[in-house]
Parts: structure tokens; C-alpha cells; sequence
């Protein structure tokens, strides 16, 4: 995706381009993510960061274990035990 230069508005706002928040699918109202790191300010989606978590967590757990289950399954076992 290209760069856009934009300008800060009244109060440091900041808006969103009209093709980027419909690429993004993003409404009035829509909450964002701010994100400040060392390489700059990044916003994305909630959707986009679940999905960031999810790969992040994937490169540690093998394609075949699902964590969800598994979870599911020890908390029945100890709800079974209380």
C-alpha cells in the first residue's frame, strides 16, 4: 500500500484516509488499536491484532494442538473435581 501525507486535525486528530478505512473496512465509530513502537505509529484493527497474536502463537505450537480444547478440557476436568 502507498503512503498517504495527511495532517493532524484540531486536538492532535488524526484521520484516516477514505481508501485506507475502506480497504480496512473501517465505519465511524469503529474502534482502533494505537500502537507506538520503535519503527513508528502503527494502527490497525482489533481483527488484525487477534490475527498478529494468533501467528505469533502459531510459530510456537505445532499446526496439529489446538490450545482452545485443551483449555476447554482441563477446565471441565477441574470443575469435575471441585
Amino acid at each position: 500500500m502507498s503512503e498517504i501525507k495527511t495532517k493532524l486535525g484540531q486536538g492532535g486528530r488524526l484521520v484516516i484516509p477514505t481508501e485506507y478505512r475502506r480497504r480496512l473496512g473501517l465505519k465511524p465509530g469503529d474502534e482502533v488499536l494505537v500502537r507506538l513502537d520503535e519503527e513508528g505509529l502503527h494502527i490497525s484493527t482489533p481483527a488484525q491484532a487477534v490475527a498478529r497474536a494468533q501467528a505469533l502463537v502459531r510459530r510456537y505450537v505445532p499446526a496439529a494442538r489446538n490450545l482452545s480444547d485443551e483449555l476447554i478440557s482441563e477446565r471441565r476436568a477441574q470443575a469435575a473435581r471441585e
